[in-house]
């Protein structure tokens, strides 16, 4: 557990307490997080004590995850079905000693569910504890460092099954679905996407993924990502079928040499903004700057989307342990888009790249 985490971001925010609903945040401080439903769940840490508050269906989950020495320094409350929840949840934070408060932090993923009955309960201000708890998550242990390079291992392995699905007639839905059984036959406890956009669905970004055909010559955005043992991954590519057109290979190429060129900038101490800069200078001199719609990257961990935050406004310093991103991409709308992403870990030297892919066009023999 890493309850102290928590406990010097309640200081640091001169919080009377934190509260932390089911989720990434909970299964960071406390090594567990059940699946969230509408039942309220709360982890609370004070200045003195640190106490569970369980709906019943949960509790055996909650005492076989945290064993004997985990459970036995918290203060328990367990409800059930037939009770009122927000009572209970006054009754937990009076047991406490959260009453009338200054500040209490809460995770900023709380569902309203449960924040409103909290809200009902006490006063004073609300903040949101993530971002006093970014500087522990960015910087990854042994462990964890481990678990993103098996995940980012078995993301290849899904990558390859894509790959082997595109052929003539295939649909967007199809290639994602053989990605989607790569994945959950590598152990993934969790797919949590699997972008496949061709031609001109390749210029959105953020792209659903869906039932139009791949035609020849389309360049096809893959980007997927899946939860292994409690970690992601993200990892994006671009394939075509059959031979791409002269401009495809020319962009591709402009996209490859910014993510040169923002792996040649990583090390610590930099700034993660320098790191977006380098890219970005890449495809802005290429022309294709207004193209760039968005950061370069963004951390990785126990959620896909978590400090450190790789953008051109940001004051972040990288340290050594630190995962991230890198995907710069051109989004020609109307016609097609190219996007290639690494995870970087940050090294004492250097980045090391996690996928073993080449990020070369995929030419797919139709």
């Amino acid at each position: 557990m890493r309850l102290e985490a928590g406990r010097q971001a309640l200081r640091r925010l001169g919080a009377d307490a934190v509260l932390v609903a089911p989720g990434d945040t909970m299964r960071y401080l406390l090594g567990f997080t059940p699946v969230a439903d509408e039942r309220p769940c709360l982890l609370a840490i004070t200045h003195a004590e640190t106490g569970l508050f369980v709906p019943q269906l949960n509790e055996r989950q909650f005492r076989e995850a945290l064993g004997p020495e985990g459970e036995a320094g918290l203060a328990w409350m367990v409800w059930s079905d037939d009770q009122d929840a927000g009572t209970r949840i006054g009754d937990f934070l009076r047991r406490l000693g959260v009453h009338r408060t200054k500040r209490v932090a809460v995770d900023g993923t709380m569902p309203a569910s449960t924040l409103l009955p909290v809200l009902r309960r006490l006063g004073g201000e609300f903040v949101d504890v993530g971002p006093a708890l970014e500087p522990f998550r960015a910087v990854k242990d042994r462990e964890e460092a481990e678990r993103l390079r098996r995940s980012a291992a078995l993301a290849d392995e899904a990558m390859e099954a894509g790959w082997a699905a595109l052929r003539p007639g295939v649909t967007e839905r199809q290639v994602a679905a053989a990605i989607l059984r790569a994945f959950q036959e590598g152990g993934a406890e969790r797919v949590d996407f699997a972008l496949v956009a061709a031609g001109p669905d390749g210029a959105l970004p953020h792209h659903h993924t869906s039932g139009r055909p791949i035609a020849p010559g389309e360049p096809v955005v893959i980007d997927i990502g899946a939860t292994l043992d409690g970690y992601c991954s993200d990892l994006t590519r671009v394939a075509v079928l059959g031979e791409p057109q002269p401009e495809v290979r020319r962009v591709h190429a402009v996209v490859e040499q910014a993510v040169e060129a923002a792996l040649a900038a990583i090390r610590p101490g930099v700034s993660a903004a320098e790191v977006d800069l380098a890219a970005r200078r890449v495809i802005e001199e290429a022309g294709y700057g207004p193209y760039f719609t968005h950061r370069l990257g963004h951390g990785i961990g126990l959620a896909t989307h978590e400090a450190p935050w790789i953008h051109r406004q940001s004051r972040t310093r990288l340290e050594p342990g630190m995962f991230f991103s890198v995907e710069p991409g051109i989004y020609l709308p109307g016609r097609w888009g190219v996007r290639l992403e690494e995870i970087v870990e940050v090294g004492e030297e250097g980045p090391r790249v996690l996928s073993r892919l080449p990020r070369d066009l995929r030419v797919v023999a139709p």
